[in-house]
């Protein structure tokens, strides 16, 4: 699959007959409360309990923070009642790299993320103060480190721990797996194994219990998740259909509402295929609906495409 490459991060921008979906389901993990600088107190939490009135999916919202702001996502309300169009706003996106000198993964956030999680205050906190939890996405970069290829137990707690701190730090709301753009091999790094990623996901989960871990099911990690008697399918609290304009279920035991087989790209999906798959949304049960690249233009059309099936309203656009 070729893409546009930037520094570091990538757009996603896919359509058509890429194959495969992926695994999770809802959960509601509380967040820190942040400090002066955007930093976090991980004993408190700065979400207050707002629970959504609408009826209807989830709905979730990937903003490339490369180009466009978070705060974009709570500028979108239902025309009926007023609530959120979005319930989970996507940070995307950190990215696995490679230590050649310690031979090991890390975090890294470019400058553009690192901006956002530095300005937590107005990123960040006044979507959760709305009930809108922000979730930070990891993506492969080139290096060779992915989640499929942890070389030990050691290894992938020290990532997962990693995760988890800056979570912590930052007063998020979980993490969304990403596995593209590895080049497992690179810089001499292993190839998948069946492993890793059972690891890791175990060691994330029980460092954050009550936060949200999702799956955007792609790349090898996706497809290992079991290992030698642990199924770590049941950990993901999201699974999303990782192709824009189509309709795949995600091909995993968990119940509809946790599942996205529709996903569409705002602005580049056709509005009438968005009404189309958010009817189906709604039709065949499932809970939750998939959008990706929401910029900072007045998406309002695009929007009220797909609020009008899985709401019953039109979307309002705040500047």
């Amino acid at each position: 699959m070729s893409t546009p490459k930037r520094v570091r991060i990538r757009s996603r921008v896919r359509t058509g007959a890429l194959a495969l979906a992926a695994v999770a389901a809802l959960a509601l993990g509380a967040t820190a409360t942040a400090g002066a600088s955007g930093a976090t107190d991980a004993t408190a939490d700065p979400t207050p309990a707002v629970a959504a009135a609408k009826d209807g999916p989830t709905s979730v919202a990937y903003v490339e923070v490369n180009n466009n702001s978070m705060r974009n996502v709570g500028k979108y309300t239902l025309a009926d009642g007023g609530d959120n169009v979005f319930d989970v706003a996507v940070i995307f996106a950190a990215n696995i790299n490679y230590d050649t000198g310690t031979k090991s993964a890390y975090l890294h956030f470019n400058e553009n993320v690192q901006r956002v999680l530095d300005n937590a205050d107005t990123e960040i906190r006044p979507l959760q103060e709305r009930g809108i939890k922000v979730v930070l996405s990891v993506l492969g970069n080139h290096q060779g480190a992915g989640f499929a290829n942890f070389p030990s137990q050691e290894a992938a707690s020290a990532f997962a721990k990693e995760m988890s701190d800056t979570v912590a730090e930052y007063g998020l709301d979980g993490i969304d797996f990403d596995d593209e753009y590895a080049e497992y091999g690179n810089n001499g790094t292993g190839q998948p194994n069946d492993s890793s990623f059972v690891q890791l996901v175990t060691a994330l989960r029980a460092n954050m219990p009550d936060k949200i871990i999702s799956l955007y099911n792609i790349g090898p990690a996706a497809s290992r998740l079991s290992h030698d008697g642990v199924d770590v399918s049941g950990e993901f609290d999201y699974a999303w259909n990782p192709y824009y304009g189509t309709w795949q279920v995600p091909g995993i035991s968990l119940p509809k509402s946790q599942l996205s087989p529709a996903a569409v790209e705002i602005g580049g999906t056709a509005q009438s295929t968005a009404a189309d798959l958010a009817r189906r949304t709604v039709d065949e049960g499932y809970g939750v609906f998939l959008t990706y690249n929401l910029d900072g233009s007045d998406r309002g059309a695009d929007v009220s495409a797909f609020t009008r099936e899985l709401y019953g309203s039109d979307a309002v656009y705040t500047p």
